[in-house]
């Protein structure tokens, strides 16, 4: 099954299925880091619409995802957040038709563990961003610490079958490699779990 399938699959359960590290991580994070995006922002893979709540009110924020079962769970929290200006469009972060340098700042969570080729949706969110424009990835990867990595590997046998997600990516090196530059990165669950923010 297609990546994109899954989700629409998923789409009824997953936060539910999310709810307990929702609760004990994820909402923390974004509570530290969303706070940071300003003016026109573009989320990618918005899925259910958890950061929805963390946006400071006066962004203009366009959400994508190629799920249109998660957007569609992500449309119903409209009526339950402050931000003046949203849009929710069912679009590919491999693949979009924004004009280059078109968002302020771009947020991620989640994400580039499950995009089917990560190197090619950072460049393109590189692309999008405008010069001096503000990145920010809450994002889960390999560990540094090979006794960590052990673990990832075999819970990343049954997450990439169920949800195509990889718990192996490079993914701080991948967006080095598509031409961000990286000013602070946060660590949690020993260094699986990153905030990073970083700069066009």
């Amino acid at each position: 099954m297609q990546t994109q399938k899954k989700y629409n699959w998923a789409a009824n359960i997953y936060d539910l299925y999310e709810a307990p590290i929702e609760k004990l991580l994820f909402s923390k994070l974004r509570n530290i880091a969303i706070k940071a995006a300003t003016g026109k922002v573009l989320e990618i893979g918005i899925g259910t619409g958890k950061n929805l709540p963390y946006y400071p009110p006066e962004v203009e924020l366009v959400g994508i995802d190629f799920s249109r079962g998660m957007l569609s769970k992500a449309q119903k929290q409209l009526d339950h957040i402050n931000i003046s200006k949203v849009e929710l469009i069912e679009a590919d972060i491999q693949d979009t038709d924004f004009d280059s340098g078109f968002f302020d700042a771009i947020v991620s969570s989640c994400v580039f563990c499950t995009v089917p080729d990560p190197q090619k949706g950072l460049n393109e969110a590189f692309r999008l961003l405008k010069p001096g424009g503000k990145a920010i990835f809450i994002e889960h990867m390999k560990s540094e610490h090979f006794y960590v990595n052990i673990f990832l590997y075999m819970m990343n046998f049954m997450s990439s079958i169920f949800l195509g997600t990889s718990m192996i990516r490079e993914t701080q090196k991948n967006i080095e490699n598509a031409g961000f530059k990286i000013q602070d990165v946060k660590y949690y669950v020993s260094d699986v779990v990153r905030i990073i923010i970083a700069v066009k």
